[in-house]
């Protein structure tokens, strides 16, 4: 594949990822060994590659995507992109028209890959092009094109939609479509964090109509906003639990007894979730068992499996905060059993494996995760810090690179970064990352905590206390701060201020090394009664590192010395 490839079309009329989906199509088809690696993240973009798999739109339930996943699948793709560019002869261009009409989905891959594809392909990005081709869209191919947005996570392209099929119907004229159109539009502005507006059209929908059905769905989406979506300052659990209970009402009229039931047990999810936040775990148990045992009542075997494992996976949600980690590992084992294609569930496992100290079965669940829904952020920085805490932190580097390529926010993975450089003495690297970690979250009370240990240990004594003294702004129960800011003022000479920063330690940490260094500090000011009391303390703690230990004994002794005269 030489020369020049051709345009193609970005105009958002054409969908999302117009243009982007059709190259991508293409160079797949030119390697399809190389796309099979790239399998999850290609469908997604282009589900055309693979012309026997389901539409997303048809499947049941519909997985709710979160709108960040579109950032994820650019990362693999601009990963597959670079792969088959380096794998090029000669010169590629590829030209992209009506760039600067296209859809956020593909601004954001086309972003992606300007940045990162390599050398010899070019991206020839171009704004305006032919006009695209109107066709007169009826109501149904509208509210079809809105499905399908919606089950794919591509959200802006579902909030125009929605607004166009709005603006074809009336509640009056077509209520089927209009509330299809209202409630999608709602769905996808809550997926964007404008919940708020997400409200209003429910309270429009309910002064349109009195239509049961629609004000009973009407009633828990605004109970799920109050609950879930609404910004933190304007959520309300009451208002939540009485919209829900409204929900519960009109579902108890329903004329069906099978969707009754489904419609119940599905609400009352709902309520579990504000009885487990309201500290009533054992209530939203029993709301759970009983939703499983009644809809065991009405499906038959096999049936609505995705939704079993949702209330499983609720459930074992309560189990964790009864207390109870070995029954909640039974719910997600069944949990998988029954939707084994969830990356979301293999995450939650793991963290219990975790916590049990089963690290190998953590890591394989990481790793699943990570296949069934690459790009993952949290996944690769959890499998991170657990190869680090394994001994490979070759492996935990390459894990944090990760993370930090796909979510260069990811602020928890760039302290974990930093660590590791410094664990191997490597300060220019540290360094280079605590700064990178800062131009992003300049006031980052952990980043800060470590530049300034890195500074200090180089010689910057005054630079490394006033980034410890920011640390400690932006976070006063910092025990690590306190103590590196005490040692840098003891190096400048100021005991009596790192006495002062040791007692904050000490108060926070009941860890040997912050009574050690105070205990050295009080030495210094002849307050060895004192030094002598931090040290038998610190020798009395459990597990304590055999040189720590050693070090301790000698001061001790050094301090009883004195004593003696």
């Amino acid at each position: 594949m030489t020369g020049d490839l051709g345009g193609y079309d970005c105009h958002r009329d054409h969908g999302p990822y117009a243009g982007v989906a059709a190259f991508l199509s293409r160079i797949a088809a030119d390697r399809p060994r190389l796309a099979s690696r790239h399998q999850v993240e290609l469908h997604a973009i282009a589900p055309r590659i693979d012309p026997t798999a389901r539409p997303a739109a048809e499947e049941e339930p519909i997985r709710f995507h979160p709108a960040r996943r579109t950032a994820y699948l650019a990362y693999g793709v601009t990963e597959f992109v670079a792969a088959w560019a380096g794998t090029l002869r000669h010169p590629v261009t590829v030209r992209f028209d009506h760039v600067d009409n296209a859809d956020e989905t593909t601004r954001e891959l086309l972003d992606a890959l300007t940045r990162h594809c390599p050398e010899p392909l070019r991206l020839d990005l171009r704004d305006g092009g032919s006009e695209p081709a109107t066709a007169d869209q009826t109501p149904e191919t509208i509210r079809t094109a809105l499905g399908d947005s919606l089950a794919r996570g591509f959200y802006h392209h579902a909030a125009r939609t929605a607004r166009r099929g709005r603006a074809t119907v009336t509640p009056d004229g077509d209520l089927r479509h209009w509330w299809a159109f209202t409630t999608g539009l709602a769905t996808a502005l809550a997926a964007l964090e404008r919940a708020t507006e997400a409200l209003d059209l429910y309270h429009e929908a309910r002064a349109a109509t009195d239509d049961p059905k629609i004000t009973m769905s009407a009633a828990y989406a605004t109970a799920m906003l109050y609950a879930r979506h609404l910004p933190a300052a304007d959520q309300d659990p009451a208002q939540a639990r009485r919209w829900l209970e409204q929900a519960l009402h009109l579902a108890a009229g329903l004329p069906d007894p099978r969707q009754r039931v489904l419609s119940t047990v599905f609400y009352e999810q709902g309520l579990a979730l504000l009885d487990s936040r309201a500290g009533e775990p054992a209530r939203a148990l029993r709301l759970i068992d009983d939703g499983l045992a009644r809809l065991a009542a009405v499906l038959a075997p096999g049936e609505r499996p995705q939704d079993l494992a949702r209330l499983r996976h609720n459930r074992a949600q309560v189990h964790l905060a009864l207390g109870d980690p070995a029954q909640a590992l039974a719910d997600l084992d069944t949990v998988i059993a029954h939707d084994p294609d969830n990356c979301e569930y293999y995450v939650d496992r793991a963290a219990l494996h975790r916590a049990a100290g089963r690290n190998q079965a953590a890591i394989r669940d990481y790793d699943t995760a990570i296949r069934l829904g690459p790009h993952l952020p949290e996944a690769y920085y959890n499998r991170a810090v657990l190869q680090q805490e394994r001994g490979r932190p070759g492996r935990a580097r390459e894990d944090l690179d990760r993370v930090l390529a796909i979510d260069p926010g990811h602020v928890d993975a760039r302290i974990a970064l930093v660590n590791l450089h410094l664990e191997r003495g490597a300060r220019d690297a540290a360094e280079t990352a605590a700064r990178a970690g800062l131009a992003l979250a300049p006031q980052e009370p952990a980043l800060l905590c470590t530049l300034g240990l890195v500074r200090s240990e180089r010689g910057s004594l005054a630079e490394a206390e006033d980034l410890l003294t920011r640390a400690l702004a932006g976070d006063p129960k910092l025990v690590e701060a306190w103590t590196n800011r005490a040692a840098v003022r003891f190096d400048r000479g100021d005991v009596a201020a790192a006495v002062t920063d040791l007692d904050h330690a000490v108060a926070l940490s009941a860890a040997p090394v912050p009574r050690y260094n105070r205990g050295t500090a009080l030495m210094r000011l002849g307050r060895w009664d004192e030094a002598a009391r931090d040290f038998d303390h610190a020798l009395a703690q459990p597990g304590l590192d055999r040189a720590l230990r050693r070090d301790l004994r000698a001061e001790l002794a050094r301090c009883r010395r004195a004593l003696a005269g």
